[in-house]
């Protein structure tokens, strides 16, 4: 299944995309794409569901396909060639950071450029959405607590993140820094996450062309590992790092985004994002 949630941001409906195109309620049957709903057991009670039985709705704004999640958790230089251009060596062990939950927005919502901001830049990542709760799991066992696959855009500040006392948090957690979906698409429909195409372009420029078959750390190796260290429940997003492409890898000079400029950027059967960039609100 693909399911999105839509509406004005803050009272979005959960919707599923159905195999004719048409986008379907689900809010008579679930209040969200939360909790239980994202288990084994909830998923199959969805898909059990005739799409045509359910009311056909027309989508004005797709929001972020799970609500805020309780944890955003990031993996850093996890390809390569990401590791390379940013001058620093792959990593013996997945880096791991977390984003702001508040910084989650939809998939086509504007992305705000900081105040002060110097470096703003881009990442498209694949993005994982647990649907159980996952403790101290084996890597066998892991893919078996994963609900489906998002995509999502690690907008990054890199003068905040590298140059402001060193923690990553700092760059990655500004309002807007998250757009995530459109559709969170369940795991059986993604029969290899380690082979799925990747792009973004800025202003119609291709910027990063990359497949999750060069990640460093896999995503069961990511899920297992993480839930070493803290406890995975249900909604909780990691998004799994990005291939080489970045605005601050660019030869012979870093480019980073301005205000005016537009990010597209997608994954192979998860869908595309496309946003704005605009300068900070209050």
């Amino acid at each position: 299944m693909k399911l999105l949630r839509h509406g004005p941001a803050g009272a979005e409906k959960p919707a599923l995309l159905a195999a004719d195109g048409t986008v379907r309620d689900l809010s008579g049957v679930i209040a969200d794409l939360s909790g239980e709903v994202l288990s084994d057991a909830g998923l199959a009670r969805l898909a059990a569901i005739d799409p045509a039985t359910l009311p056909e709705v027309t989508v004005d704004r797709i929001g972020a396909c799970v609500p805020r999640p309780g944890k955003f958790i990031c993996v850093g230089l996890n390809y390569a060639d990401h590791a390379k251009e940013t001058g620093k060596a792959p990593p013996d062990e997945p880096i791991l950071f977390m984003k702001a939950s508040s910084a989650v927005i939809g998939p086509n919502d504007d992305v705000e450029i900081p105040r002060g901001s110097l470096k703003a830049d881009w990442e498209v990542e694949l993005g994982v959405v647990i649907g159980t709760r996952a403790k101290y799991v084996s890597e066998s066992e892991a893919l078996k607590h994963v609900a489906g696959y998002c995509v999502v855009n690690d907008v990054s500040e890199r003068a905040f993140q590298s140059e402001r006392g060193g923690q990553w948090t700092k760059g990655k957690s500004h309002d807007t820094f998250g757009p995530t979906g459109p559709w969170l698409v369940t795991r059986d429909e993604v029969a290899d996450p380690q082979n799925l195409a990747l792009f973004l372009d800025v202003d119609g420029v291709r910027r990063q062309t990359g497949n999750t078959s060069t990640m460093i750390f896999g995503v069961a190796h990511l899920v297992s590992y993480i839930s070493q260290f803290m406890t995975l429940e249900p909604g909780d997003v990691i998004a799994t790092g990005t291939p080489p492409g970045v605005g601050m890898g660019i030869k012979p000079e870093p480019v980073f985004l301005t205000v005016g400029q537009t990010m597209r950027l997608g994954i192979e059967g998860l869908g595309e994002q496309r946003q704005t960039t605009i300068a900070a609100r209050d």
